[in-house]
Order: structure tokens, then C-alpha cells, then sequence
């Protein structure tokens, strides 16, 4: 188990953001908990995207309280992942899990789009 924070840097205000994502609901919200982060800021609740926005003080905390840091593109195929398998799966693999299924499917949108000729 485990929870994953992202390089990404987004404005928001005077704010610069990132995300913050975990292998269970428990995990995300335990963390959030031990660095301050409120709650109501759990985005996409239930969901294969469940995850925080956070800000660059509270990435530093949570990496010192042990979540892994990855990159925004590893963050979005591991919810993308957890969307189809149920589960994140690791950092390393993601990205070519992600062109891995994306290129399966086009393969069998072409195969089925060829057959309806």
C-alpha cells in the first residue's frame, strides 16, 4: 500500500499544485490527514481518479512521511489503470501499460471497424 505524490505544477492562485494519489481511499485520506490537508478537498471521490490537489508544502510533508514521488504523466496512466484493472499498479510500469491497452484497443477498433465493411 502506498501513496504516490506528482511533479506537476499548477497555479492556483498564489498557490502551485500537484496531486496526491494512494492505493486505497484510506491510505489517500490518512495522509491527507497527517499533512493537513482538509477533506473537502478530496477530489473525484469514489471513483478510479479519486485523488487530492495539494500544494508544494504539503508534497514536501507527505514525501517525508513516506509517499513515493512520480511523474504527472505516471499519475494519470496508474488512475487511468485503476479505471480498467482496479487497481494503480506500479509507477514503472504505468506508462507502458497505458500505450500497451490504448494501442490494444485501437487494434480491435480497426479489426471491428473493417468487419462492418
Amino acid at each position: 500500500m502506498t501513496v504516490y505524490v506528482d511533479d506537476m505544477r499548477a497555479s492556483y492562485g498564489r498557490m502551485v499544485m500537484c496531486h496526491m494519489i494512494a492505493d486505497t481511499e484510506d491510505e489517500l485520506h490518512a495522509m491527507g490527514e497527517a499533512i493537513g490537508v482538509a477533506r473537502r478537498w478530496h477530489q473525484k471521490p469514489g471513483t478510479p481518479r479519486s485523488h487530492y490537489d495539494i500544494a508544494l508544502s504539503k508534497r514536501a510533508r507527505a514525501v517525508l512521511l513516506g509517499a513515493l514521488e512520480i511523474t504527472w504523466r505516471q499519475t494519470g496512466a496508474m488512475t487511468a489503470r485503476r479505471g480498467v484493472v482496479g487497481d494503480l499498479g506500479s509507477p514503472d510500469e504505468a506508462i507502458a501499460w497505458q500505450r500497451a491497452f490504448v494501442a490494444e484497443r485501437r487494434a480491435t477498433a480497426s479489426v471491428g471497424g473493417h468487419d462492418a465493411d
